[in-house]
């Protein structure tokens, strides 16, 4: 013992032996407890890991103008803010990336894909309605695109040739430039997404193997073209009354 002043220790007298104590058990049971706790399905630390895990990381910015003109209960792009998927660029502020927009001269091609890699990719949010009335000239970026023939799954414009909703069109943006997986995680917020996806799956597969706009809109006319004769041969087989010869075979049955 090292030098200090005496202490006394009054001991404490017990009347009855202590209780046994099983270590191994009291260990045990605070293990199980650890476990519970820890396999909780509502616990912080599990939802924390779990949000971790599904998070879904964009290769780069995804932006939008919104000129206000939608409903905001039904607007794709404010869900998209609203899931902290895409961020707003005010109106007249520049965007250094591309824009999807109407007042675009080229169509959009993978060729844009490092340019979009880079600097990002922005769309317009604005009601297809008021778009002649819409001061466009307020989108500023260095780069316009228009989006080829694609087909509407939103439930307001379901089936119509390019009435997109601004989730629509950036989910095609980024199927055409090659980041497939980035569409389908983009159009996860909506109950029709996905659908989206497959009702012009053969379109954004041809767009995404072209190289330039002008290999693009190629593929769109000649898709247009065979869609439009094989309608019309269909029509003319279900419109055709039976032929002479058909109806002589019949008899001979």
């Amino acid at each position: 013992m090292g030098k200090g002043k005496n202490r006394i220790v009054k001991l404490r007298r017990r009347d009855k032996p202590p209780k046994e104590r099983n270590v191994e058990d009291e260990e045990d049971d605070e293990e199980e407890a650890e476990d519970e706790s820890a396999s909780e399905p509502g616990s912080d630390e599990d939802a924390s890991e779990s949000e971790e895990e599904t998070r879904f990381e964009f290769p780069f910015r995804l932006a939008m103008y919104d000129f206000n003109q939608c409903d905001p209960k039904r607007c794709s792009g404010r869900k998209l803010l609203r899931a902290d998927l895409i961020t707003e660029v005010k109106l007249g502020q520049r965007f250094p990336g591309l824009v999807l927009s109407p007042t675009g001269t080229y169509t959009l091609a993978p060729r844009d894909r490092p340019f979009v890699e880079q600097n990002g990719l922005c769309v317009v949010d604005c009601s297809w309605k008021e778009v002649e009335r819409t001061p466009l000239h307020r989108v500023k970026a260095p780069e316009h695109r228009l989006l080829p023939y694609l087909v509407a799954a939103n439930s307001v414009n379901y089936g119509k040739p390019c009435h997109l909703t601004c989730a629509e069109a950036m989910a095609a943006g980024l199927y055409i430039l090659g980041f497939q997986e980035a569409a389908s995680q983009l159009m996860k917020p909506f109950s029709w997404g996905s659908h989206f996806i497959e009702l012009n799956k053969e379109l954004l597969d041809l767009y995404a193997a072209c190289h330039t706009p002008e290999d693009v809109i190629k593929a769109q006319n000649e898709y247009l073209e065979r869609i439009d004769r094989e309608r019309k041969e269909h029509s003319r087989d279900i419109d055709l009354p039976p032929s002479e010869s058909d109806e002589e075979e019949e008899d001979e049955e």
